[in-house]
């Protein structure tokens, strides 16, 4: 529980520190790179940079659900840790049906980011 919150944390840093949005930095999307088109994490990197700096606005338009994601993360983390410490707690994340939902969530975020007039989801 502690490795996976100092590495977490670690990488916050590192992204605060050196600025996805220089190129050269760090490895392209190997999807985007292969095909030219947006996965549904396209932009993320960019979006933690910009909410390491504040930026809300700037960390929406990489990756809305880069965004949304982080606090489901943070609260899921937070239970983990008192599961482990207590030993009482679910140990599971969620229902079946909520993890089904958000990987077609994904998968429909993934294909629209990509479609005509709809660049408003894609990373810019």
């Amino acid at each position: 529980m502690g490795v996976v919150g100092a590495g977490a944390i670690a990488g916050l840093v590192l992204l605060h520190a050196v600025d996805p949005n220089q190129p050269g930095h760090y490895p392209p999307c190997p999807t985007y790179a292969l095909t030219g088109w947006y996965c549904p994490g396209c932009g993320a990197l960019r979006a933690l940079h910009f909410l390491t700096v504040g930026n809300l606005g700037g960390a929406w338009s990489m990756n809305p659900v880069a965004v949304l994601a982080l606090p489901y993360l943070a609260v899921s983390w937070f239970l983990w840790g008192r599961r482990v410490v207590t030993g009482k707690g679910r140990a599971f994340l969620a229902p079946a049906w909520v993890l089904w939902a958000v990987g077609i969530g994904l998968v429909l975020f993934g294909v629209l980011r990509n479609v005509p007039g709809l660049e408003v989801i894609a990373p810019h």
